[in-house]
């Protein structure tokens, strides 16, 4: 006997740039990213489905905390995501029960408040950044703490981080620090089977045709990464600048999706 589908009404995701959807599209012509990707396939079988997302760029984990679950709340959701953490660990300071703690909080307010929430564990950036092998231990203590912070509170989790393809450059945008769009797409294809959505399944896990040529990063590669992305964001960080300053949500009410997106 086939099970009926869970309806959802209000779908309301919460974070950072990940979440906004940078990566997928651009300012000009405007980002679409995983979190709209998972609501296009949630308004396959809930046509009724609204959607906000409160996400913005450059915000650490307490930022969403005090930004965003408020609104969040007021919008009464009955299906919310919750993933932030990344800018914490990437930041001088790592302190990874703080940043847990805040996504916890945000864990316990919207189930609370009736929703269903959805977050993820973070892939090993190491593998697409090998610069950044001093962070891993952190990531390793971030995932954990996400893992037992959603098991107290019924939150599903989405183990992106436990399959090699994440690894593929291709689905990783030009900075390697945001999912491309076919990377955006396979993260909403995870969220989408963690929730057991009709439509779902594990497809997204296995690895891409390698085409003749792809390997392994290079010493010219690494240094031209380093000096067009890691630089100008290093910058940043030493002037105390967000590339999220004076920015908003793009969508900050619960409104439906075009009717072309769910046909």
């Amino acid at each position: 006997m086939t099970a009926t589908p869970v309806r959802f009404s209000r779908f309301v995701a919460l974070g950072d740039s990940q979440t906004e959807g940078l990566g997928d599209g651009d300012d000009t012509t405007g980002l679409r990213g995983w979190a709209d990707r998972l609501a296009e396939h949630l308004g396959r079988d809930n046509p009724d489905l609204r959607y906000a997302n409160l996400a913005v760029r450059g915000r650490v984990a307490g930022q969403v905390h005090a930004e965003q679950l408020a609104p969040a709340l007021a919008l009464r959701p009955d299906l919310a995501t919750v993933v932030a953490g990344v800018n914490d660990l990437l930041r001088p300071r790592f302190d990874a029960d703080e940043t847990a703690g805040h996504l916890e909080a945000m864990f316990a307010a919207l189930t609370a408040g009736g929703a269903l929430v959805a977050t993820l564990t973070f892939p090993d950036v190491t593998r697409v950044i090998p610069l950044a092998r001093p962070v891993r231990h952190r990531l390793v203590a971030l995932n954990e703490r996400i893992r037992t912070a959603a098991h107290r509170h019924g939150v599903v989790v989405a183990e992106i981080g436990d399959h090699d393809v994440v690894s593929d450059l291709r689905l990783w945008s030009a900075d390697r620090l945001h999912s491309g769009p076919l990377g955006h797409e396979r993260i909403a294809a995870a969220v989408a089977q963690a929730l057991a959505l009709p439509g779902s399944d594990d497809s997204w896990t296995r690895p891409l045709p390698t085409p003749p040529g792809h390997g392994t990063n290079g010493v010219a590669r690494e240094l031209r990464w380093a000096a067009e992305f890691l630089g100008p964001w290093l910058g940043r960080r030493l002037r105390g600048r967000s590339s999220g300053d004076d920015r908003t949500a793009k969508r900050p009410d619960l409104v439906p999706l075009a009717p072309d997106v769910i046909m």
